[in-house]
């Protein structure tokens, strides 16, 4: 029996595995398979167990739909078809496979949405062809198939946080969205907050997506004061103006703690670990006011799941805005060795107000602040800002242990007192503070810092001490210090307890007068930081640890952190992103290119948080300090040409330097100075400030030409052009770009997000993301791979502007 039925732009055609729907002009040009919305729609609108004819057999008039464009697919996925863009086999057994619960579930949620809601356009005129009634029957059979394949996609194992955010993004159906956002409580924490940046952004730019996000961030805020900070400083710094917007509802709503943990039952609150003085104080009274030495109090002592209703995130909050105002601060300071000072004088300040249940964002390991060294501190080398790098020393805790007491360097005391360790506190029960080292103790002890917030309260039970008169009174107060001990208390005081034996104090006095090893750095006014950079973190570690009051302290730690202000690091946040995802690709992959990703925590649009690269100094430092070559410094830190160990660093080297000239290339990386190129203790290479990338340059002139910065000092450490480490330079270049295609879709797709809003510079151009995906040619073969490498070698050895461009940072900044 054959009806004649009004169809409207629909034509039907015989595939070899199965019957697809397609547009009146058939599949598009390359592929055999294109997604058709408005089939998808009608079908959604009839129950399946309803043939869709009238019942007296006259024409079902069907409306069409403009449809959707087609979906960026991943690699992964199989050819097929369905009705949202996944393309996957059919499976012949589906209707002899019996159904699950949950898929029986997700299938209702993926049809959730109301499409009586949505307006119909006008039909178009009609077409009268005749299809069998079969043909109809089929094709609702099919996709109602089609649907099992896409939830099958979603229940696989193959279904991660990438794919997710992929059909998120692409998706305009509710129920899709509405499925996708409710499989996020399926992800590890930490997959998730990979692409919290892109959920923030999607939060901000896509409404509806907005409303089906809502429930799995506010309850990620309630279980993390961490997330809940995270969330907020992205949703401020991509954030437009609008005071109504949904993300600026959510915002207020985060840092005025309107989304809090719900209280525990049976919560007892546990004893202070302050003074009495602080328990009569209302919490939070004193937050912010760093003169008041509780600046970072807000009278909890709950832990992370408070209950006892203080403030949460408010002492991180003023935490942060005092790191980043002393960096305000700094940039009136036109001399840089003043800056320094200026910043030890600031940290000095903040430091009273230490130990405080703060955190460093940077850092996933759960812990508290203990103290800031302030003389570790340096400002770092930059012409207009002030940015700076700090140590801190932070206690791993779960949360729920006490701060320990307020503890302080001891101050030297008089020659004529007994040398009891002397250190003012909230308590009277402090712990025994560790040994000090002789040198490590009066380079860090300040004469300022000597004194904790209480001093107007109990500096009437303790008579003034002079400091001592000279540099050998010190000397002998600090080593006396040391040789005290609880049981002999009386005889500390005796001038034999100071005695030092003969052969310590030649080995003094050697260590004094020794000369510094031929790869040490010396004080550079001009560049501070440079000092501080050269010593090794080990060297670093034990000797702050061994200065430190609260070295003694089980989960004691050193931690780094740079405070920048003044620059969008939305941008290098991205460019860190993308670094991560690039590495994770060819670890996959096994291409052995090196890294070495950080973190980078943006707070607003114009200020955030850098996690250092240990054990590295600048190409820049390298030069002004030694004044040799950059081959030259190898073999004076490694050893001969020959030795194991320099062709240990040159390995390192050709694959660290593969690794970023690739990445150059696909980010179109700017600003190549030697100032922003790092070379670790390793002999890698490191590429740190990624503020210029794609379409931007400094000051949009566009003038680095060359596709990445390849120099006649770089081939001089691989032995020259002609050598085998000359082309397996070449080799891991080809090697990573195949790997990096096979993923592209996955890595352009992490740029292409964040387009949306333009708040990021380097993303408006019309052309950054299609020419970033051109620039893994898709379409060429590993042969022409290989050409195309050898030309981007040749060019960047030869490139004119990239000597120009460092000829200019030279002249102008001083960068060798």
């Amino acid at each position: 029996m054959v009806r004649k039925i009004i169809v409207v732009g629909i034509r039907h055609y015989e595939d070899p595995f199965y019957k697809h729907v397609t547009g009146a002009n058939g599949p598009p040009a390359g592929c055999g398979h294109q997604r058709n919305r408005s089939l998808d729609s009608v079908l959604q609108r009839i129950p399946e167990d309803m043939t869709p004819t009238s019942p007296e057999g006259a024409p079902l008039r069907i409306p069409i739909e403009v449809p959707a464009p087609r979906l960026a697919l991943p690699p992964e996925v199989p050819a097929g078809s369905d009705d949202s863009g996944i393309h996957t086999p059919p499976d012949g057994n589906d209707e002899e496979r019996p159904q699950l619960h949950a898929t029986a579930r997700s299938r209702e949620s993926l049809d959730s949405g109301n499409p009586e809601d949505t307006e119909k356009p006008p039909d178009p005129p009609d077409t009268v062809i005749e299809v069998p009634t079969k043909t109809i029957q089929q094709a609702a059979s099919d996709t109602s198939r089609n649907k099992d394949f896409l939830l099958r996609l979603f229940e696989s194992k193959l279904f991660d946080m990438s794919m997710a955010i992929t059909y998120l993004f692409n998706s305009k159906e509710p129920g899709v969205q509405t499925y996708l956002a409710n499989k996020l409580f399926s992800f590890p924490f930490e997959d998730v907050d990979f692409y919290l940046p892109q959920l923030a952004t999607m939060y901000i730019e896509m409404g509806d997506v907005a409303d089906v996000l809502r429930p799995y961030l506010v309850y990620r805020c309630k279980q993390s004061a961490e997330f809940s900070l995270r969330l907020a400083w992205l949703l401020t710094a991509f954030g437009g103006d609008g005071k109504r917007s949904k993300a600026a509802k959510l915002r207020a709503s985060i840092l005025g703690e309107e989304i809090r943990p719900a209280a525990r039952r049976g919560h007892i609150r546990s004893q202070s670990d302050a003074s009495g003085l602080r328990l009569v104080t209302p919490p939070g009274r004193h937050l912010g006011d760093l003169a008041s030495g509780r600046a970072f109090d807000s009278g909890c002592r709950c832990g992370e799941q408070c209950s006892c209703g203080a403030p949460r995130l408010a002492p991180q909050t003023q935490f942060l805005n005092a790191l980043t105002n002393i960096g305000r601060r700094l940039v009136s300071v036109p001399d840089k060795e003043r800056r320094t000072e200026r910043l030890r004088a600031e940290l000095v300040t903040l430091d009273r107000n230490l130990p405080a249940r703060v955190w460093l964002p940077l850092h996933q390991t759960p812990h508290y602040v203990l103290r800031i060294p302030p003389y570790a501190a340096a400002v770092l080398n930059s012409k207009d800002k002030a940015p700076y790098i700090m140590y801190v020393e932070v206690l791993e805790t779960d949360g729920h242990e006490p701060l320990p007491p307020r503890l302080l360097p001891p101050a030297p005391p008089t020659p004529h007192s007994p040398p009891i360790r002397h250190t003012k506190s909230e308590e009277n029960l402090v712990p025994e503070c560790p040994t000090l080292s002789l040198y490590s103790a009066l380079d860090d002890v300040d004469a300022s810092d000597c004194w904790s917030h209480e001093d107007d309260e109990v500096s009437s039970h303790y008579a003034p001490r002079a400091p001592a008169p000279d540099s050998l009174s010190q000397v002998s107060a600090v080593s006396a210090m040391s040789a005290a001990s609880a049981a002999s208390t009386s005889s500390c005081g005796s001038r034999e307890s100071l005695a030092v034996g003969a052969g310590e104090v030649r080995r003094r006095l050697a260590d004094a007068t020794a000369a510094p090893p031929p790869n040490a750095f010396r004080h550079d006014p001009a560049d501070p930081s440079a000092l501080a950079l050269k010593e090794s973190w080990e060297s670093k570690l034990a000797r702050m640890k061994q200065s430190s009051p609260y070295g003694y302290l089980t989960g004691w730690r050193l931690l780094g952190c740079i405070v920048k202000v003044g620059d969008d690091l939305r941008q290098e946040m991205l460019a860190a992103q993308l670094l991560r995802r690039l590495q994770a690709v060819w670890d996959l992959e096994r291409v052995p290119l090196r890294l070495r990703p950080y973190e980078i925590l943006c707070l607003d649009k114009e200020c955030g948080l850098i996690q250092p690269v240990l054990n590295s100094v600048s190409l820049h430092q390298i030069k002004r300090q030694s004044g040799r070559g950059l081959r030259a410094w190898l073999e004076l830190e490694h050893g001969p040409a020959a030795s194991e160990g320099f062709l240990r660093a040159q390995a390192n080297f050709v694959r660290s330097a593969a690794a970023y000239s690739l990445v150059s290339y696909l980010l179109q990386l700017k600003d190549r100075h030697n100032g922003n190129i790092l070379l670790d203790s390793a002999g890698h290479i490191i590429h740190i400030d990624f503020g210029f990338i794609f379409s931007i340059s400094p000051k949009n002139l566009g003038f680095e030409s060359s596709p990445f910065k390849l120099t006649a000092e770089f081939v001089d450490v691989m032995d020259g052009e002609s050598s085998d480490m000359f082309a397996y330079f070449k080799i891991l270049i080809l090697r990573g770009l195949i790997a990096a295609r096979k993923h592209c879709e996955q890595i352009v797709h992490l740029v292409d997000t964040m387009r949306m809003g333009g708040q990021l510079t380097c993303l408006r151009s019309s052309s950054a993301v299609s020419s970033f995906r051109a620039r893994f040619h898709l379409g060429k073969t590993e042969q022409q791979l290989e050409v195309l490498v050898d030309k981007l070698v040749k060019d960047a050895l030869h490139s004119l502007s990239t000597r120009l461009y460092d000829n200019y940072q030279y002249y102008t900044n001083g960068i060798l």
